[in-house]
């Protein structure tokens, strides 16, 4: 009796001591019993303050997923072969990787429709996630001797690794190319010689002009009597320093598609010969004796983009007739032919010499059916970086100078205005007479050749005239502009200097880009 007296007096005291507790805190003693007699059988009764109080979230859920998850979220697409279900029917690594890559340059650079620097936030995602995809390239390696030291002196030589010599040279020089175009734009942030306007304010005679293409970009408006000649001369400068880029990446993505491999699903669907695939007309004027490309290309409709991309896919099937016939590369007797090796050699040669003249002047057409072959069966991932990234670039430094060339057209017409509207007895060529001047003594300083830009020094042929070197450049007006990032590019490592590039230099000091569509 006693122990149990002593049992109630303890929990007398806990209770008054609780209760004591509870009226400081302000609540009321009974529904604290009440929600203790509940006990486990259902849920506790909270208080009001607690029952309406929204639940405190983490920080980092707030904020969106990190940098990590996004990375780790990348990353498991390209192992799973961009297949969510884990089954193993996912593309290739490879093509995986290039689809990345493609995909990421779609989403950043294609609002991009002014001639504007880009957003900060998409500059910094492009930077970002781009340096994610290419440090696959670092982890590619090639194995390569090396000369190692012992402790007691003795000289050995080892096999070590390091990256692969063709991703070693040419990723620095992309890189290169893709920061020298987001300056090139970034240069266009205190320009207002020019603004855009929407489609829809502009008057029917101007959306007339535009209406066949280009819908989808805003028109761009010049002053009534056109850009002063220190603008548009800053213009057109601006215009030869994103072709020279234009031109780097199209060199190493030309490189990068002629090593890959040409798929056997695009072999069996070739023609018999090279006379089936271009046409009887095509084909006489390409196998005469006096064969011009200018006089081929005139004598095919180009007026549409559809139409450009069918010859181009008819000639490329010519020169892989052609040359597995030379080379003897298929072993059947139904490939065989009256015609001599040395003639095929000739129609294959000028074959790609018509190639190199579509590619420069129309760099804005998609890619052909052997291209596409290439890409979706290569199962080289430095390949697919490299091919992938390039193409971006020459995408991006295509559509650059297109706005440029808008500029200089809507420039045009606005001098030709001009011109017409003004008095008799004033001078209709005052006013834009300074313009030809303003790049007339820097047009040989200018005319940089694409082997320059490469770094590619020496003549080609082997032949030394006696002719004095010309005299060093003026030095720019605009030092800020012409600053020599274009001669700092890393060599660009290529075995197609005499076939390629060669005839991409020649070809340009005959052809203007803004013949194109």
């Amino acid at each position: 009796m006693n122990a149990g007296a002593q049992l109630q007096r303890r929990s007398s005291v806990r209770r008054s001591r609780s209760m004591a507790k509870e009226e400081d805190r302000g609540q009321p003693p009974d529904e604290e019993v009440m929600s203790r007699s509940q006990g486990s059988s259902t849920a506790p009764v909270l208080d009001k303050d607690s029952a309406t109080a929204p639940k405190s979230r983490p920080a980092d859920q707030s904020a969106g997923p990190s940098e990590m998850d996004l990375m780790k979220e990348k990353f498991a697409k390209l192992l799973l072969g961009e297949d969510m279900s884990g089954s193993g029917k996912g593309v290739p690594s490879a093509l995986a990787l290039s689809n990345a890559v493609t995909n990421l340059a779609a989403s950043v650079f294609g609002e991009q429709r002014k001639l504007e620097p880009m957003a900060p936030d998409r500059k910094g995602r492009w930077k970002k996630e781009v340096g994610w995809l290419l440090s696959v390239a670092d982890h590619i390696v090639e194995f390569v001797a090396k000369k190692q030291v012992l402790d007691n002196g003795v000289e050995m030589e080892v096999m070590g690794t390091q990256q692969r010599r063709d991703l070693q040279a040419n990723i620095p020089a992309l890189r290169k190319l893709d920061t020298m175009l987001l300056d090139y734009l970034d240069n266009f942030k205190e320009r207002n010689e020019f603004w855009y306007v929407k489609r829809d304010s502009c008057s029917e005679g101007e959306n007339e002009e535009r209406s066949d293409e280009k819908w989808w970009i805003p028109i761009v408006k010049v002053p009534p009597g056109g850009l002063s000649p220190t603008s548009r001369g800053w213009l057109l400068h601006q215009k030869e320093l994103v072709n020279q880029v234009l031109k780097a990446a199209m060199a190493i993505n030309a490189n990068c598609l002629m090593e890959m491999s040409i798929p056997d699903t695009y072999i069996d669907t070739l023609p018999k010969n090279g006379r089936a695939s271009l046409g009887d007309a095509l084909y006489r004027i390409i196998t005469d004796v006096e064969f011009d490309p200018d006089d081929f290309l005139s004598t095919v409709d180009l007026t549409s983009e559809h139409k450009i991309l069918d010859l181009k896919d008819r000639i490329e099937a010519s020169v892989i007739i052609w040359n597995r016939k030379v080379h003897n590369k298929d072993g059947k007797s139904s490939w065989g032919s009256a015609v001599s090796q040395e003639k095929r050699e000739q129609f294959e040669e000028r074959a790609q010499t018509l190639l190199l003249i579509i590619k420069h002047r129309f760099p804005g057409i998609p890619q052909s059916t052997l291209d596409i072959a290439k890409i979706q069966e290569n199962r080289d991932v430095g390949f697919a970086l490299l091919e992938s990234y390039s193409r971006v670039l020459e995408s991006l430094a295509f559509n650059v100078m297109s706005r440029i060339e808008d500029v200089i057209q809507a420039d045009n017409v606005a001098r030709e205005k001009a011109k017409k509207n003004a008095p008799p007895g004033a001078d209709p060529g005052a006013g834009c007479r300074c313009a030809p001047e303003a790049g007339g003594d820097d047009d040989q300083s200018k005319t940089t050749t694409l082997l320059d830009f490469m770094g590619w020094t020496g003549d080609p042929d082997g032949k030394n005239d006696d002719v004095s070197p010309p005299p060093p450049p003026p030095p720019p007006e605009l030092p800020a502009q012409d600053d020599g990032r274009l001669m700092k590019l890393p060599n660009i490592m290529t075995n197609l200097k005499q076939t390629y590039m060669d005839k991409l230099d020649f070809l340009s000091g005959n052809r203007s880009p803004s013949g194109r569509h």
